[in-house]
């Protein structure tokens, strides 16, 4: 087992340009702090410089992150595509093993849609519009868990204040309960 009744542990996935990324580093920034935010791509990328492969280090290191600071206390927001394939048995383990609330979402974008936000994001040269069409993967949901579906019709904001509701976070103003290291 990890955390405890009050953590929180969000895990927000999805194709790329999907808006992840932007709805978790939103969520995390309206919390304040005491949140841990462990994003696929900057695990994978930035500290191991690894491909996204069945069985690669970084599926380990980003549930070992993850329980970690849940054990310290921390809520935990997990933002990445971590399609199912590779990532579902590590994410079922550890909401599963998870004391406190867990919601895993799925952002559901349509290939157009996601091809139009990838070609606004400032990084768009690091990767061809082709590479990111080819890793479409549409309804790549969580077997057996009831992962919350959001489509195109919600705004980023919309999306965090749904998350609000079904965490339970609070708003930074002063009333969110900080672990010790935190205060």
């Amino acid at each position: 087992m990890t955390g405890s009744a009050e953590t929180r542990l969000v895990i927000i996935r999805g194709n790329s340009a999907s808006g992840k990324s932007t709805v978790a580093r939103l969520l995390r920034e309206r919390v304040g702090r005491g949140v841990a935010l462990i994003q696929q791509d900057h695990v994978r990328r930035i500290l191991l410089q690894e491909y996204d492969r069945p069985g690669s280090s970084n599926i380990r290191m980003i549930d070992t992150i993850a329980r970690t600071a849940l054990d310290e206390g921390y809520d935990v927001i997990i933002d990445g595509i971590m399609n199912v394939d590779r990532y579902a048995a590590m994410l079922n383990r550890l909401i599963d093993d998870h004391r406190g609330r867990s919601v895993a979402v799925y952002l559901n974008i349509p290939v157009d849609e996601t091809m139009r936000r990838h070609r606004t994001k400032p990084d768009i040269g690091e990767v061809p519009e082709e590479t990111v069409r080819s890793w479409y993967a549409p309804d790549d949901l969580l077997p057996e868990r009831d992962e919350v579906v959001f489509g195109p019709e919600l705004s980023a904001d919309d999306m965090v204040r749904e998350l609000f509701q079904r965490t339970g976070f609070r708003p930074r103003d002063g009333s969110v309960e900080l672990p010790p290291h935190c205060r």
